[in-house]
Formats: structure tokens, sequence, C-alpha cells
């Protein structure tokens, strides 16, 4: 948290040259940190070619709706967050706010946020997934709008805040979930297209941040950037699949084992088509959507 507004007092104090080589040395010291990492080797799945796991991957992407609806929300709010936020919110310190020191101390609140948030989701495990998550990525329109409103700087710290906390409560439970519901051997192939659909329009809207706010104005663009966050955050809610999103407790997984263990064997026996959750959770806590994708493997739709 005190980070950002370091570097706001040093772009303040000593200039910009300074504060980026303090941050290059930050960098620099990750790999250290990373050295002092050991993961123990695990067996994989052998590769079946490059374009047989683009394909894998797409139709792994494409058959879950739930995952591409909520892609389509974060293509939308990523982009003008960044634009709202990292780019048109240090022009609005300088002109309004007074320069780096002040914006520093916003950006710090926003770290703070973060840091409430990975707290928050240490302690609070909600069922309701999709409600959620847009309820966090919403929380995000809150300091553009505070900024176009041109609120004191007080507030602003407060409201960057409340961005923060959503946001990391939202990532934390989003995380659980895709990794609850995606089989683990299908995970990083299914998740790139995820992460290619949100960061793909970001270059378009870095290209047409500056002439907007050039156009209408820095506090109408930012005005304008809140109300779209607030859209694209509400409207995947009116599609039933998303508001049913919820994570599986972990003591109901427990309860049903024995049971399945019990009951599962005459099953086996008539059916070879049966096959566990990757997690080792009972058959009938596997998601919808999985059932549907290993029955089409099944049939012959796919290997």
């Amino acid at each position: 948290m005190a980070g950002p507004a370091l570097g706001g007092v040093l772009v303040a104090v000593v200039g910009t040259g300074w504060a980026l080589g303090r941050d290059a040395v930050t960098f620099a010291a990750s790999p250290l940190l990373f050295s002092r990492i050991n993961l123990k080797s695990k067996n994989v799945k052998v590769r079946t070619g490059f374009t047989a796991d683009l394909r894998e991957g797409w139709d792994d992407f494409r058959y879950r709706r739930w995952l591409w609806v909520m892609v389509c929300q974060a293509a939308v709010i990523v982009p003008m967050w960044l634009v709202g936020y990292q780019l048109l919110g240090p022009e609005y310190g300088k002109q309004v706010l007074g320069g780096a020191a002040p914006w520093g101390l916003v950006v710090s609140g926003f770290t703070a946020g973060l840091v409430a948030g990975a707290a928050l989701a240490l302690m609070w495990k909600p069922r309701q997934v999709g409600v959620v998550v847009c309820a966090g990525t919403g929380s995000m329109a809150v300091p553009l709008a505070a900024i176009a409103a041109a609120v004191p700087l007080p507030v602003l710290v407060v409201a960057t805040g409340v961005a923060g906390t959503g946001l990391a409560v939202s990532m934390t439970v989003w995380a659980s979930l895709v990794q609850e519901r995606i089989p683990a051997d299908r995970l990083s192939r299914t998740l790139s297209y995820s992460t290619l659909g949100q960061i793909l329009p970001v270059p378009f809207g870095y290209l047409f941040a500056g002439p907007a706010a050039q156009l209408f104005g820095l506090r109408t663009t930012l005005a304008t950037c809140a109300l779209i966050i607030t859209a694209a955050a509400v409207v995947p809610l009116a599609i039933a699949q998303v508001r049913g999103l919820c994570l599986v407790p972990e003591q109901t997984l427990d309860a049903a084992a024995p049971a399945k263990s019990r009951n599962a064997r005459p099953r086996a026996a008539a059916s070879s088509t049966a096959r566990p959750h990757p997690s080792g959770s009972p058959q009938h806590a596997v998601p919808r959507d999985h059932r549907r994708l290993s029955s089409s493997a099944n049939k012959g739709a796919r290997p």
C-alpha cells in the first residue's frame, strides 16, 4: 500500500526517471524471489499437436456459455477500466489534484482495497459466484464516476478502495469457480481463450481514449467509461446460468463421497463411460456443461 504513495512522492521530488528506476529494481528482484519456489513435477497429458490443442481448448470454451458470457463482460470492462483509471486517471491527477503525489494516494487507496478484498475472500465463501463477480467488477465504475463528479481527494481514495475490494473478491471466487468446473488437463488451454478475449480490445481502447478525451472532455469520457462498466456488469445477470453459478461446498462433497463409493461399482460394471470428476468429487457434483462435454466425447463428437 505504501508503494504507490512512495512512487508519487518520488515523481514529485526527484523526477520521473528516478521513480521508474526504483520500479525497475523491484522487477529485477522478482526472479530472485521466484527462484526460491520449489514445485514438484507432475505427470501431464502428452501433447497431441498445436492445432489439436487449440481446437480442444476452443471447444471447451465455447461449450460453456457461462464462461464466454463472462469473458465478453470482461472484454468490455477491462479496457474501460484501464483507459479510465490507468490512462486518463493520472492526467486527471495532474490537471485537477495537483500532480503525482496526490494521485499516488489514490492508487494507494486502490491497493489497500485489494488487500482488504483478499482478506475478505479468506473469510467469506460466497455460494452465488455469478452475482458476486458481477457486483465486484461493477464496483470498478465507482472511482471513475467519482473522478467525473470531481469529488474531494479523500472521497476519491475511498472510492478506489471500494473498487479494489470488489475486484479482489471477484477475482478470487472466479478463480475458484473455473478451477472447480474445468478439468485440470484442459484448464490452461481453455483459459487461454478467456485471457485473449479480455485483453484483445485493450489496444483499441487506448487508441481511442485520447481523441475521445479531447473531443468530449476528460470528465465526460470518464463518466462514459463508468456507465459502460455498470451496464456490462449488470447485463450478464439476465442469464439464468450466470445467476446460478455457485461453488460446491467441500462438506457436501465429503458427505456424498461414501454414498458414491458404495453405489458406484454396480453402475461402473454396467457402463464404461462413467468417469469421476478430475478433482475427485462425486459424479453428481460435476457441472452440467462438463457432463455435456463428456457425453459428446463418448458419442464420437471429439476424441
